[in-house]
């Protein structure tokens, strides 16, 4: 347990009050149930803690080095209570009642009571770290209150690409203590692509030795203006990725792979040509024969995109999977393996003699047809391994295997689908703000993206269950989850960036009752302490911009503005003179009024810097007092 204390402890001591009044006493994701009822609980050093069972002692070693560092004294650890003895009592006692995942917290003024077990009870401590206000005069009061809560779905996942740009072990980490720290039970961990081979494979080796380097990347947005020299490099071996899947478990997140086929495939390819399928693959004579083509495409990708590289469907390409895949699933155990199954380009099948002969001898009417004979053939293996696929929703066209999940990426048409069809389904549309490699504003500070618009509140007010679907085709929803691509994210930083506050927002919808969502509470009330927490754990999160200020244009002479901090102990700056805000603007300290003559028009600008110095982008409010456009006149 020392490694689970390591991370949490100090990050989560809060810097304001804003949790005091808070309706869901500060917690993220917001809890099924909160009673508020009359007293306080007092902890001080008269306090003493009982767990019960080999979970609850680890549960007990984890708030107690919590409570150390949030009120300065330890609570000595007791196996019997005495009469009215003042307690925190830690135990899985009743929990067999309780949903799965879900606990109860119970506060009096004489006891503290969390009742779970396994995952349930992790959770209840990291409700119960979060609800704790200020220490004053060495004493912590807690209300009197009666939680109940348990998770909306069971799979509440995000997804992180290592094949773009390679992430050490050490972040890999500090990013699912977080995920653990919300809730979000399942890492999903993209290790293959175009651009990089990122796990070692022993019967395979020139999949790492060739396919996890490439000469570099371009620079700037796609098409770019250019390579980088330096090589961008990188894999995990199997020890590795066994230490991250224990790390994981032991905060109750699962870790599923995926193995991308039969496209996204240059990485694998460039390290064994002879999986290849070009038009001229059909030199082969037969699948044991060293292929003598061309080198047309033998390349671990610099650019992006989606490239014509596809597994050509031979017994020897399947048999180079099945063994990939049988080693793949010795190091995780996950019910789960994510094949991918996605942009999957079919022009190389077309042109091949092998491929449509291939199709012939199926019965197969199209090259759809040939990606589903593909991808249930990889399906029946895993099957027979005692593990089931999850693919991206492409793995619907041409027939869906029998019992794959499907990932919803392309807005929700595939999930809708698929839960029609009555398979699993896991939400995760671009279109709904849950690609968090989006830009999350519009303002010009923004770092090089991928380009769309996923602001944290747009993540917030997605509901994962279609309403087209019937009340038994939506049971098939099992979660939803957030994808972190990394073409433009070459560092652990920027990856925290664009990561959070998002995730905290995904963790609310995958686990909270939609009638408990309140953007309001989460963006005024809650969110500000969470991301002071992240300012002073040194988690490079986005810092979002001043609450209350529009983005839209204003009109009128006289307007009040009136913002708030959206990060506890945060500072904000404005400028009303064109010039560019920062701590030589004027200090926000309350509302003001602005006024602006008939004709004219002012900007507001604002920046919002918090107490580590880490800053938001400026953004802009014109005040407009009926001003007229200014035209630029076009020379001829």
């Amino acid at each position: 347990m020392n490694k689970i204390l390591s991370t949490f402890i100090c990050a989560l001591i809060s810097t304001s009050a804003y949790a005091q009044s808070d309706v869901n006493l500060g917690i993220i994701p917001a809890p099924v149930s909160i009673t508020k009822n009359n007293g306080n609980f007092v902890l001080d050093k008269t306090v003493v803690l009982k767990a019960t069972g080999a979970e609850g002692a680890k549960m007990s070693e984890l708030l107690n080095a919590f409570i150390v560092t949030k009120a300065g004294f330890s609570l000595r650890e007791v196996r019997d209570l005495q009469a009215n003895q003042k307690a925190i009592v830690i135990t899985s006692v009743g929990a067999d009642q309780l949903p799965e995942e879900g606990y109860n917290i119970k506060v009096t003024p004489n006891q503290i009571l969390l009742t779970g077990k396994g995952a349930g009870l992790f959770y209840a401590v990291q409700s119960a770290m979060q609800m704790l206000p200020e220490k004053v005069n060495d004493k912590i009061n807690i209300p009197a209150v009666s939680i109940t809560d348990y998770p909306r779905f069971k799979y509440r996942g995000t997804m992180l690409d290592v094949s773009r740009h390679f992430f050490p072990i050490s972040f890999i980490k500090k990013y699912i203590d977080q995920l653990a720290y919300y809730k979000i039970n399942t890492f999903h961990w993209h290790l293959t692509d175009d651009q990089g081979w990122r796990l070692e494979i022993k019967k395979y080796p020139k999949l790492t030795a060739v396919g996890s380097s490439r000469n570099g990347t371009i620079i700037g947005h796609y098409p770019g203006i250019g390579n980088y020299l330096n090589e961008v490099k990188g894999f995990y071996t199997q020890n590795e990725a066994k230490e991250i899947v224990k790390y994981a478990a032991e905060r109750y997140i699962t870790v599923i792979p995926e193995i991308e086929l039969p496209g996204h495939a240059s990485a694998a390819i460039a390290s064994y040509p002879e999986l290849s399928c070009f038009p001229d693959r059909d030199t082969f004579v037969s699948d044991k024969t060293a292929w003598a083509g061309s080198k047309k495409g033998k390349q671990v990708q610099q650019t992006w995109g989606v490239f014509d590289d596809i597994f050509v469907p031979s017994e020897n390409t399947f048999t180079f999977l099945e063994n990939i895949l049988d080693e793949v699933i010795s190091i995780f155990p996950s019910k789960y393996i994510h094949i991918g199954g996605d942009e999957a380009p079919k022009t190389y099948w077309k042109e091949s003699a092998f491929c449509q002969n291939l199709m012939k001898e199926k019965g197969l009417k199209d090259e759809h047809e040939l990606q589903s004979y593909f991808i249930q053939t990889i399906e029946k293996h895993l099957n027979e391994k005692g593990r089931s696929i999850i693919g991206w929703d492409e793995i619907l066209e041409g027939g869906l295997a029998p019992n794959a999940t499907v990932m919803s990426w392309r807005g929700e048409a595939g999930g809708i689908a698929a839960a029609q069809q009555n398979h699993d389904v896991i939400m995760t549309p671009g279109s709904m703000g849950l690609y968090i490699d989006h830009k999350q504003s519009n303002s010009p500070d923004e770092p090089v993206t991928i380009g769309g618009f996923a602001p944290y509140q747009k993540v917030y007010a997605y509901d994962p269950i279609p309403k087209v679907l019937t009340t038994e085709q939506g049971k098939h929803v099992i979660g939803v989850q957030a994808n972190l691509w990394t073409e433009y994210i070459k560092t652990p930083e920027k990856a925290e960036n664009h990561a959070f506050p998002r995730l905290l927002a995904l963790s609310e919808i995958a686990w909270s009752p939609v009638s408990r969502k309140d953007l309001k509470n989460f963006t005024e009330d809650r969110l500000p302490v969470h991301l002071a927490k992240m300012d002073k754990a040194g988690i490079n999160y986005w810092v979002p911009t001043a609450i209350g200020q529009s983005d839209k244009a204003l009109t009128g002479g006289e307007f009040t503005i009136d913002l708030k901090a959206p990060v506890a102990g945060a500072k904000i700056y404005y400028s009303l003179d064109e010039s560019r805000p920062s701590e030589n603007a004027f200090l926000y300290s309350a509302p003001f009024k602005v006024s602006v003559p008939q004709g004219e028009k002012r900007t507001l600008k604002t920046i919002v810097i918090v107490p580590s110095g880490r800053r938001s982008v400026v953004i802009e409010t014109l005040l407009n007092n009926g001003a007229p456009d200014v035209k630029t006149e076009v020379k001829k």
